[in-house]
């Protein structure tokens, strides 16, 4: 008997409203949406009770330091659907929640009026509605105003209608008690600086920067490069590790097994005698050298990002340090990996001394960002464990919000997508193996439908210091053209590896890797070797720096055309006064076909207009739309990439 009473008891003090079907929101809350400083969050949700009370609510959202909410009204958009926004203007750590409550007042308003439209009497009714005036608490001085003259007016009058008045509605609306409040849990949301949505990265190994054949290049020589690269567009420059190298079970050349006398080693084999992961290799120069370089980066408009591997050599100091951060074999010997990465060792990331094995490469990220490093490339991290990175992201954005996280890792899809909910505010992408126009618009659909637009942030490289896709080694310009213009208005963020402005495209017979590559081997290059396509990145970049709609990835739209070789979409700005319509060719014959345009829309003095006119944004020239559309020519031998501004 007992037990059946305070079961009824609890069912009786349940919420009296369903919140349901909340967006943006993955995988129920469990991970953070990701948003940009700056950026309107609209959130929408369900939100429903019994019978047919008038029902309010509000979109509540802090930074995670903070105590008190911020409120935002939520609007019915009919079926009980219910939207609101906010902007946050800070990156950080943020939660949002929803509020639901019944307005007593409005409730009584509304069958109030319907009475009257009946004809039937209402002065019970007003008795009643005069009644909770007298329940208004906390009113600010304005609505306090208004509530106490309708008041008055109607104890003059003994009329219903000073009660039934716009502006007391709205009074009581933020002043009557609320006694059957609810609110929903709360959801995380990360917001991050404008550079995680938009930018365009330039990779190169450090210690090729020299002019001298075979001499190891310093940070001053990489000092003299930044001018080029800014000239090129490129506002972040990307360096491969920058630490030590050891010399146990170094790499020669093309990564082979031993090393002869002078070869550098791989930087991904971190650690030596002179220092490990907070350590600079002592032939790039030394820590006021790095300062002076992260300075003139920032005078031509760059951020530098390096490259964060949590693994070491067999020469790292910790290995003496601290031999329960490892995996020893039953000879002593330590546990490397295995076949082309035997230069490397894999931490014990589940030691007897997890915590201060996480910890001393925390530490040793907080020590580059004290000289000045904003961005980091994860580099092999699928080696650690998923919780180590919640971790680490979670502490270092409390600490440095500003800091982007880029992973790097190309495993298995699930994997890639699971590391972006962790919190990496980018990630890497198959869009090197994405050559086929049915395969582009399936893969760059996935990454910018729901959820996966609000947690996975692509960063479509051409190349890097480990791959050279086999649609590169031909060395034809078109190819590399195309696929820089690709990568450059398909996402907002984008990337190449040094040596693809000069075509570089030797490499090992049938594998994706670059032949002789750097990796194992000091390079030097002529930056102005005849066929560069340097011109041709920078006019890509100037594009997307003038053309907000560039800047973003979840607004691409693929446009149908017949042309199977040549893929067309269209991208928006969050102003849609700015839309852009692209066309590329995926193949090197010339050709042409028809781009259908009708209804595509642009805004002109805040209304929709149908498009009427293209202007090329390498030309400047217009062209008419007639018939809903245009006929389109491309020689990819010229440029196999059209870029068009709509005109309304």
């Amino acid at each position: 008997m007992n037990k059946t009473i305070q079961t009824v008891e609890s069912a009786a003090a349940g919420s009296a409203f369903l919140i349901e079907d909340v967006y943006p929101l993955i995988d129920g809350g469990r991970f953070a949406v990701k948003r940009i400083a700056g950026e309107r969050v609209e959130v929408w949700a369900d939100v429903y009770r019994d019978g047919d009370a008038v029902i309010g609510a509000a979109l509540l959202w802090r930074r995670e330091q903070d105590r008190e909410w911020q409120r935002e009204p939520m609007t019915h958009r009919g079926n009980d659907r219910w939207s609101g926004a906010f902007v946050p203007t800070e990156a950080g750590q943020h939660s949002y929640a929803i509020e639901a409550w019944t307005d007593e007042f409005a409730t009584w308003s509304h069958g109030v009026a319907r009475k009257q439209r009946s004809g039937a009497d209402v002065t019970l009714d007003a008795i009643e509605g005069a009644g909770l005036l007298t329940k208004a608490h906390g009113a600010r001085p304005n609505a306090a105003a208004v509530i106490i003259k309708q008041c008055e007016d109607y104890l003059q009058t003994g009329e219903v209608a000073p009660l039934l008045a716009t502006e007391l509605g709205e009074a009581m609306a933020e002043s009557q008690s609320r006694p059957d409040l609810t609110r929903s849990p709360s959801f995380p949301l990360t917001i991050d600086r404008d550079k995680a949505r938009f930018g365009a990265w330039y990779q190169m190994m450090p210690r090729s920067q020299g002019q001298i054949p075979g001499q190891h290049g310093t940070l001053r020589d990489c000092i003299a490069r930044v001018p080029d690269i800014a000239a090129m567009g490129f506002d972040v420059l990307y360096f491969t590790p920058v630490h030590p190298i050891g010399n146990t079970r170094r790499k020669g050349r093309n990564n082979a097994p031993v090393a002869t006398e002078g070869d550098p080693g791989s930087p991904y084999a971190i650690g030596a005698a002179e220092g490990g992961h907070d350590a600079l290799h002592p032939e790039l120069g030394t820590i006021e050298d790095f300062r002076a370089l992260v300075a003139t980066c920032l005078e031509y408009g760059l951020e530098l990002a390096l490259d964060f591997a949590v693994q070491c050599s067999p020469d790292h100091p910790w290995l003496t340090q601290h031999p329960e951060w490892f995996k020893w074999r039953p000879d002593r010997s330590v546990r490397t990996a295995d076949g082309p990465y035997s230069d490397i060792v894999i931490p014990d990331f589940a030691s007897v001394d997890r915590a201060g094995l996480w910890n001393a490469f925390r530490d040793a990220m907080l020590f580059w960002i004290d000289h000045g490093v904003t961005i980091f490339a994860i580099d092999n991290h699928d080696t650690a464990p998923l919780p180590f990175w919640e971790w680490l992201i979670r502490d270092i954005r409390r600490r440095h919000p500003e800091v982007i996280l880029f992973s790097k890792t190309f495993a298995r899809p699930k994997l890639m997508k699971g590391l972006a909910k962790l919190g990496f505010a980018q990630s890497f992408t198959y869009f090197p193996w994405r050559t086929s126009r049915w395969e582009l618009e399936q893969y760059l659909g996935e990454l910018t439908r729901y959820p996966e637009r609000d947690f996975y942030r692509p960063n479509l490289f051409v190349n890097t210091v480990d791959l050279l896709p086999y649609h590169l080694q031909s060395g034809e310009p078109w190819a590399f053209k195309s696929r820089v213009a690709l990568a450059a208005t398909l996402s907002g963020s984008y990337g190449i590896y040094s040596g693809f402005e000069l075509l570089e495209h030797a490499a090992i017979p049938g594998r994706e890797e670059y032949l002789d590559s750097e990796k194992y081997q000091i390079r030097q290059r002529d930056l102005d070797k005849p066929g560069n396509i340097k011109l041709y990145i920078a006019a890509l970049n100037r594009i997307r720096n003038d053309n907000a709609a560039l800047q973003r990835t979840a607004n691409l739209r693929f446009l149908g055309i017949e042309d199977g070789e040549t893929i067309a979409f269209a991208k928006e700005a969050t102003d849609p006064a700015n839309t852009v319509v692209v066309a590329i060719a995926l193949s090197r014959h010339a050709r042409e076909f028809w781009l259908p345009l009708g209804d595509l829309t642009v805004d002109a003095g805040g209304q929709r207009h149908h498009v009427t006119a293209l202007e090329n944004l390498l030309t400047g020239e217009q062209s008419r739309i007639e018939w809903g559309g245009i006929r389109l020519r491309i020689d990819p031998d010229r440029d196999p990439a059209l870029l068009f501004r709509c005109l309304a």
